[in-house]
Order: structure tokens, then sequence, then C-alpha cells
């Protein structure tokens, strides 16, 4: 996992030990030039989880019209999803393309914590991904996994 945060003081190694790499950049900045590299694929999963304007908007604007990013999800209220959906209509991103979009992120499990809610944004790329119901499995009848 990457941590790209373009504040030093919110991109110390120290804050974020689980990080395989911890980023100081502009997040679109640095999701354009991994992309120019070739290293966004189907298996690139982007969160974006500032709730601020400034950074979300560019990197969603560039986010969401690459066609090879598997999932994108945006961390936020529904007013601040509202306010994203009309920064991004203003600078030209189409309906279309929000609609790539997982926002607010993650699915309602009724979490409370940050591990909570890690694990509802896990479950729901996991489910985008494969194309599950998000219906318990006790609440299903036959095979639990279907084919692969």
């Amino acid at each position: 996992m990457t941590v790209c945060e373009a504040r030093p003081v919110f991109a110390a190694a120290t804050r974020l030990p689980d990080a395989a790499d911890v980023v100081v950049a502009w997040p679109h900045r640095y999701l354009a030039t991994e992309a120019a590299a070739g290293r966004i694929d189907a298996r690139t999963v982007l969160c974006v989880l500032t709730h601020d304007p400034k950074f979300d908007v560019p990197l969603l604007e560039i986010a969401l019209r690459l066609p090879e990013v598997g999932y994108i999800g945006a961390m936020g209220s529904r007013r601040t999803h509202d306010d994203r959906l009309d920064r991004l209509r203003t600078i030209g991103v189409t309906e279309k393309e929000t609609d790539r979009m997982c926002s607010p992120i993650g699915l309602d499990l009724g979490a409370r914590t940050p591990e909570e809610t890690a694990v509802s944004i896990a479950a729901e790329i996991v489910l985008r991904h494969f194309g599950g119901s998000g219906v318990p499995l006790s609440a299903r009848e036959g095979a639990i996994h279907g084919p692969l």
C-alpha cells in the first residue's frame, strides 16, 4: 500500500507504519506520473480519504479518466460527495466517469472505528472486483462460492 500525501507533517512514516511506501507529493501529480510510467492497472485501488477538494478534485479528475483503474473510492459525507460531484462536473468530468467512483466509500457494516471503516472499504473493493451481492451468506441458498 502506498500512501500519497502532499503535506509532509501528515506523511511522516512514523504516522503510517503499515504503509509499504509513503510519498510526499500532490496526489494528482503522483498518479499522473505512475500512469505515464505504466504502473496503473486493473489491480490498482485508489482510496481518496482527505475530504479536501484541493486534493480530491484534481486527483479524481485524473483517476476517473484512467480506464485501467480497478476501484476508485472517495470518503466523505453525502454533502461532501455532492459538492465533489459539482466540482468535478464544473471541470468537465462526465456522469459516465463519475459513475465509476464509489462515494461515500465502503459498505454499510455499521463501522465506527478506523479499523472497522477499513474493513467496510475492503469489503466494497472485493464486492466490486468479483461482482458479489453483499447479501449475508446465511441468507443465501446453494453453493457459497460460484465458479472461478
